[in-house]
C-alpha cells in the first residue's frame, strides 16, 4: 500500500516527460521497477510502522497479548521472532540502501534523461500543422485512418529559407518501415511549388519559380529522433570518468 502510494506520487512528478512519447510496454515496466526500488528507503520505514500499528493494534483489541501471557509465555519469548525478523530486515535494508539503491538510481535517471531527449510520438492530427519531423511542417485536413490521408500540405524547410518549397496533394498514404525507423509518405495527384531566393529581402533580378505536377510522389522521413536511444551508464557514473 505504501509502495503503491509513493510510486503513484513519483510517477506523477514525471508524467509530462514520460507519457506521450510512444514508449513500449517493457520500457514503462522497467521504469516502474526502478521506481519501486528507488523509493524503498522511504517506503520501508513507513510500511514497517503501518504494519506494526495494525498488527499490535489487532492483538491488543482482541486481548491476544493477555491470552499469551496467561498461558505462561513471557512477553520477551513472544516477541523474539519479531526481533529476529527486524534484525534481518535491518541488515537487508542496509545492504539495499548502500549497494542496490544507488545503482538503481543511476539506471533510473539515465533512463529518464533518454526519455526526455526522445521526441514525442508521431501524432499528426486533422487540421493542425505538425512540426515534429525536423525540417518539415505537415498539415492533413482529413484522416481516414492511421494510413490514408486527404488534402495534404507540406512545407519543406530543409534550406532554412522560409516557406519557399510547398507540396500540395489530394490524398496520400503514411506507412512506417525498418522497425518504424523511417516514414514513407506516398502522395497522389498533387503539385510542388518551389521558389529560389537569391538574396535576403527583395531580389533585384527575377526569381526562379517552378511548379511540378505529379500523379504519385514518395517522400521518406527519417524518424531517428522518435527512437529511444539509451545512453551508456558509465557516462553518468564517477567511476566511469
Amino acid at each position: 500500500m505504501v509502495d503503491f502510494i509513493l510510486l503513484i506520487v513519483n510517477m506523477l512528478k514525471y508524467f509530462d516527460e514520460i507519457f506521450g512519447k510512444g514508449l513500449g510496454f517493457f520500457i514503462y515496466l522497467e521504469l516502474i521497477g526502478y521506481f519501486v526500488i528507488s523509493i524503498s528507503p522511504m517506503a520501508l520505514p513507513l510500511a514497517v510502522l503501518l504494519s506494526s500499528l495494525m498488527t499490535f493494534g489487532n492483538l491488543g483489541e482482541h486481548f491476544e497479548l493477555t491470552a499469551i501471557k496467561s498461558s505462561g509465555i513471557s512477553l520477551i519469548r513472544a516477541m523474539r521472532p519479531i526481533g529476529i525478523f527486524v534484525v534481518f530486515l535491518t541488515i537487508g535494508a542496509y545492504l539495499s540502501n548502500n549497494y542496490l539503491v544507488p545503482k538503481v538510481n543511476l539506471k533510473t535517471f539515465s533512463l529518464l534523461y533518454d526519455i526526455r531527449m526522445k521526441s514525442p510520438a508521431l501524432d499528426i492530427k486533422e487540421g493542425i500543422f505538425y512540426s515534429g519531423i525536423p525540417n518539415y511542417s505537415i498539415k492533413v485536413n482529413e484522416k481516414r485512418d492511421d494510413i490514408r490521408l486527404k488534402d495534404i500540405i507540406i512545407y519543406n524547410h530543409a534550406e532554412q529559407q522560409g516557406n519557399l518549397n510547398v507540396t500540395l496533394a489530394d490524398s496520400g498514404r503514411m506507412e512506417t518501415f525498418f522497425s518504424e525507423s523511417y516514414l514513407k509518405l506516398t502522395l497522389y495527384n498533387g503539385l510542388n511549388y518551389k521558389e529560389d531566393r537569391l538574396t535576403r529581402g527583395i531580389s533585384e533580378g527575377p526569381v526562379k519559380f517552378s511548379r511540378t505536377k505529379f500523379d504519385e510522389n514518395v517522400i521518406v522521413f527519417d524518424l531517428g529522433a522518435f527512437q529511444l536511444s539509451r545512453t551508456p551508464e558509465d557516462q553518468w557514473s564517477l567511476t566511469g570518468q
